[in-house]
């Protein structure tokens, strides 16, 4: 690479790692906050037939939400709206962005009345085994009722961020979601305190409090979202060739993520069959493992689009292919420790966390085996994030609807081998399984699209990160045996031990990545040291 290429990719990996750092320090809030308010209904409703129904009912706006809302809109529109920011004047892009919060609020609101009629038959396709325990999908059925606008909420909140990330605005747009777990979380305390007194069920008060977390979630962006300029204009244009290329874009993008609502409604079928917790056990591990995937996954994946986006527009391929590389090492970098880390510490980090109140011993345990075989499929999961953006970025969306489908093809053959063996662990690893085989699919095809990109620099990468991961696995074991009645003791106890080991594992794995000089990890510590070293004493 030559010195001014060499350069340039420096100071756009330095750019995408501290935009993608301020993305995590704000993903990081809101994961902290989910797993306070999983706590909150491990301790109120433990692994039972209240919490699995709430998973259940909000899977269903959540499905949706990932079809039309944050997912495939998010990544179309950043796209197009990247294009008109650059060659477009700022009253067209304007006129866009108003466009389309038209025409979403008008579509998802019809969508939300539809599945509000459907309610009931929709919890029977997804948990159809519910109706063996009496209650159980009537009371489905009506959570889901009363979470169904989330979805309204979350879309428009998806365009906003969209909007706000292509003006360099990541933090704000980032830290709502904190809001929604804020709003779930004293909203659902209060709701389920007060409703019992009315006779209704605690779980309906933390299903109120999800809607009233999602129009936060929307409505916190507003004042920044002012602030670049823009002002609301009525428009309803259906046919303008902007929303068209945003639903064109939708299409393959929406069919593939259907492809990942599939494989939930799969293995929410089987984990129904599984009997009586099984779902909460995936439910709480998923989440926990969700920690490392949005803090790393997503933070890069929110960071990386502009910037491929912009140089996809200026036909830049080699900037494209060095952002995209240099990316996805960071991503592996982080993902990879935290699979070693997950892996080793699963039961004493539920234990920590969720064992309380109604949560037992054995659902701690159940959990912990989940989070294991979660973990296993979590770099992928995590690279996954960084990879999908390319391919929208250079118009070939169609890959990453045929690596989808491959996904749920390979979940549901190794769902079935496993399944009468592993019970519900088995679902956590057809799901990992799954996740691999999308990002083999994926790091093929896209090395032949791009003409190839700088594969030693990938290698070589990952070298130095598997020295440092197992230097890390081994502190990491050896310290889980010296700590071992304090990972078992009283609650200050087990925090202290998990502290000291997460400790020495992060300075021993960071150390030797620095000794070993990872090119984007010691360019990180570079810039956090120059830039404390300029603060006045």
């Amino acid at each position: 690479m030559a010195p001014r290429e060499s350069a340039q990719a420096a100071q756009t990996t330095a750019t995408i790692a501290r935009s993608a750092g301020a993305v995590s320090i704000a993903v990081m809030c809101s994961r902290l906050l989910g797993l306070v308010r999983e706590q909150v209904f491990a301790g109120l409703f433990g692994a039972g037939l209240a919490y699995d129904a709430f998973v259940v009912a909000f899977r269903i706006p959540n499905l949706l939400r990932d079809l039309f809302g944050e997912g495939a809109l998010s990544a179309a529109f950043v796209t197009v709206f990247s294009e008109y920011n650059t060659n477009k004047s700022q009253q067209e892009t304007w006129r866009l962005a108003s466009n389309v919060l038209v025409f979403f609020a008008v579509f998802v609101s019809g969508l939300t009345l539809i599945a509000l009629l459907c309610a009931e038959p929709i919890v029977h396709l997804l948990a159809p085994d519910f109706q063996l325990v009496a209650g159980k999908t009537e009371l489905t059925a009506t959570l889901t009722r009363i979470m169904l606008p989330f979805l309204l909420f979350v879309s428009l909140s998806a365009v906003v961020m969209g909007m706000l990330n292509t003006k360099g605005k990541f933090f704000v747009p980032a830290l709502s979601s904190s809001f929604f777990n804020l709003g779930s979380i004293v909203g659902g305390l209060t709701l389920a305190w007060l409703l019992p007194r009315f006779g209704l069920p605690a779980i309906v008060g933390m299903a109120w409090a999800t809607l009233l977390g999602g129009a936060l979630q929307l409505l916190i962006q507003v004042p920044t979202l002012g602030k670049t300029g823009f002002r609301f204009h009525f428009v309803f244009a259906p046919r303008d060739s902007g929303l068209r290329r945003i639903l064109l874009l939708m299409l393959p993008a929406t069919i593939g993520l259907s492809a990942t609502q599939l494989n939930i409604f799969i293995n929410t079928n089987f984990a129904a069959s599984c009997g009586q917790g099984a779902v909460s056990w995936l439910n709480y591990a998923f989440r926990l493992v969700q920690l490392p995937i949005g803090v790393f996954g997503v933070a890069l994946s929110i960071a990386i689009m502009p910037v491929l986006a912009r140089e996809a527009a200026e036909r830049d391929l080699n900037s494209l292919k060095q952002t995209f590389t240099s990316s996805l090492v960071l991503v592996l970098a982080l993902a990879l420790p935290a699979t070693a880390g997950l892996v080793l510490l699963a039961e004493p980090i539920i234990r920590l966390i969720f064992e309380h109140g109604a949560f037992t011993a054995t659902d701690t345990q159940a959990t912990a085996q989940a989070l294991c075989w979660y973990s296993v499929g979590l770099f992928a999961y995590a690279a996954n994030k960084v990879m999908v953006p390319v391919f929208y970025a250079t118009g070939n969306t169609r890959y990453p609807v045929i690596g989808s489908f491959l996904g749920v093809a390979a979940n549901l053959a190794v769902i079935n081998l496993v399944i009468a063996t592993m019970g519900h662990r088995g679902i956590a690893f057809s799901t990992s399984c799954a996740m691999m085989l999308n990002f083999v699919f994926l790091s093929v095809v896209l090395y032949r699209k791009l003409h190839g990109y700088p594969l030693w620099h990938l290698v070589t990468g990952l070298g130095k990160i598997f020295c440092a991961s197992g230097l890390m696995l081994a502190v990491t074991w050896g310290m889980r045996q010296l700590l071992a009645p304090w990972l078992a003791g009283m609650l200050l106890q087990q925090i202290l031990a998990i502290a000291a080991i997460v400790l020495v594992a992060v300075l021993s794995y960071g150390s030797l990545l620095q000794l070993l000089r990872l090119p984007e990890y010691t360019l990180i510590t570079k810039k956090f040291r120059q830039r404390f070293a300029r603060r006045p004493s």
